[in-house]
Order: C-alpha cells, then sequence, then structure tokens
C-alpha cells in the first residue's frame, strides 16, 4: 500500500488547505486540481495509487469551501478566482517544490491555465482535462447543450442540508446531466457520500465557488502556453464543454498530446479509459 499522508498549507491570506500527497517525494510531481465544488475524494484513491505506482507523485488536495479546508459563509466566499490559482502555488511552496506538472478539470483547468500564463516557471507540464481555453481565443465555441440548458433551466428544491441522504441524492442528481455513457448512480453516490462526511459545509461546497469574483488576468498572452508540454482531455459527450472546445485548448497548445473519449462527458475519465489516461500522464510527467 502506498503512503498518503494528509498535511495542512496555510496560505498567504491564512486560509487552511487540506492535501495529500501520495507515492515516492522524490518523484516527478503531479498536482490534481479539481472542478467546481470538487474536494479532493472526487479524485478517486484508485487514481490517484495508480499513477503514484508508476513512479509519480501524486498530489490532490481539498480547494477552499470544499472538504477539511477553510469554509466560508454561503454565498459570500472570502476569496476570488486568482485566489484559487495562488492556492496552487502556496502547496508547491510548502512542499519545497520548484515546479510541478499540473492537472486541471473543469474550473480546474482554467485555474492551471491561469498559473501558468502568470507563472510559468513553476510549470512542468499542463494536463487539461473537460475545459475551455482561460481566455477568449477569437473564435465561437459552442454553448451547453439544448439537453444540459433544458435540465439546468429546472428549478430543484435544496434539500434537507442535515439529511445526509436527502444531501447525496442531490448531489448524485446534480451530476448525473453532466455526464457521459457510464455515468454510475451506485458510484457516484459512494463518492458523494465521502463528500458529505469530509465536508466542513456542504452547502458552502456546493456553492460558493460560483460566488466567487473573477479577476482578469494582467497579461494573458496565450503564446506563453505555446511552449508547454501538455495533454488536453476531452469527452465526446461533454455537454457543458462541447468538444470543440477541448480542441480550442489544444490548439493553444501545439505541442499537447490529444485524447478524445468517446461517450465521456463533464467528468473525471470513466474507469475504462484509466489505463490510456494513466500511461500518458506518466508519460508526461517524465519528459
Amino acid at each position: 500500500m502506498i503512503d498518503a499522508p494528509t498535511f495542512i498549507v496555510t496560505t498567504p491570506d491564512d486560509a487552511r488547505l487540506c492535501a495529500q500527497s501520495f507515492g515516492d517525494e522524490a518523484a516527478p510531481a503531479i498536482v490534481l486540481v479539481g472542478g467546481a465544488t470538487w474536494s479532493m475524494d472526487w479524485w478517486e484513491d484508485e487514481l490517484c495509487r495508480r499513477i503514484a505506482a508508476r513512479g509519480c507523485r501524486v498530489i490532490r488536495y481539498d480547494a477552499r469551501d470544499t472538504g477539511e479546508s477553510t469554509s466560508y459563509p454561503v454565498g459570500a466566499p472570502g476569496y476570488t478566482g486568482a485566489d484559487l490559482a495562488s492556492d496552487v502555488l502556496a502547496i508547491l511552496d510548502h512542499l519545497g517544490l520548484a515546479r510541478a506538472h499540473l492537472v486541471g478539470l473543469s474550473m480546474g483547468g482554467g485555474i492551471v491555465q491561469r498559473v501558468a500564463l502568470e507563472h510559468p516557471d513553476r510549470v512542468a507540464s499542463l494536463t487539461l482535462i473537460a475545459t475551455t481555453p482561460v481566455e477568449a481565443v477569437g473564435e465561437e465555441l459552442p454553448e451547453p447543450t439544448a439537453r444540459l440548458q433544458e435540465a439546468l433551466a429546472v428549478e430543484q428544491t435544496p434539500p434537507d442540508w442535515t439529511d445526509r441522504d436527502a444531501v447525496i441524492s442531490h448531489i448524485v442528481d446534480g451530476a448525473r446531466p453532466f455526464a457521459g455513457d457510464s455515468f454510475s448512480d451506485e458510484h457516484v453516490r459512494a463518492l458523494a457520500g465521502r463528500v458529505v462526511d469530509r465536508s466542513r459545509d456542504i452547502r458552502a461546497s456546493l456553492s460558493n465557488h460560483f460566488h466567487a469574483a473573477e479577476v482578469p488576468l494582467a497579461d494573458p498572452d496565450l503564446e506563453r502556453l505555446a511552449g508547454l508540454r501538455a495533454l488536453v482531455i476531452h469527452g465526446t459527450a461533454d455537454p457543458l464543454f462541447p468538444l470543440e472546445h477541448g480542441r480550442a485548448v489544444a490548439r493553444l497548445l501545439p505541442r499537447a498530446r490529444v485524447l478524445e473519449l468517446a461517450g465521456m462527458g463533464h467528468e473525471l475519465p470513466p474507469h475504462f479509459v484509466w489505463p490510456a489516461v494513466i500511461h500518458e500522464l506518466v508519460a508526461l510527467s517524465r519528459g
């Protein structure tokens, strides 16, 4: 069994981030940055362990307002999108890492693009999953699918936040419209249960990232991304960022390997493609 100690990182503005490290501390470091509302639990244990077993150090963490990290009042996050990007640097600094391979999913993809644009010296490579360019790219990208827009237009009754089962069902129901062909209620329900049990304030976890103010990039020169070694992973069935978003990301990263995964939605790559994803991540980390 691979040792995976948990540790606390204190940011410059005194937020506390709960993080976990898998594998050899001397191995190439891969930092996993989740999407909106994601605690580190969504980066599944088995995926982290398999990557670490291939000779990498895998670091995942609870973003602000998720898991065991600092929580803020519902609807009033005490941070911005820029702070979420700075948190990645705080983790690297805490671990004494000059640079790392950054993996970002959805909102996390925007976060790691921002880190790469503002602090390119800290980024060994980028892996972007189910995301879109962090800045306008001079082309019109497709909107979310009609089916997803219809699902999101239906007003949802909030659960009883004190009822664990009701909150878990709420999370599963919220994930389903975004997922692809392999969505498993049972599997997502098990993960959601762990998320609920670890969250300081699950209501804040599920809302505050959407209330965080966006801070424009000071100098969004997308040409800075062109020299990065990269991997772009996108599902053909992503309803939030249809496939052309992933292709637009890849055009910013001419050195990128591209995996277009049939039937994958807006989600972590499903289990049946893990061997291919792990192979590419490990190859990228070894340069």
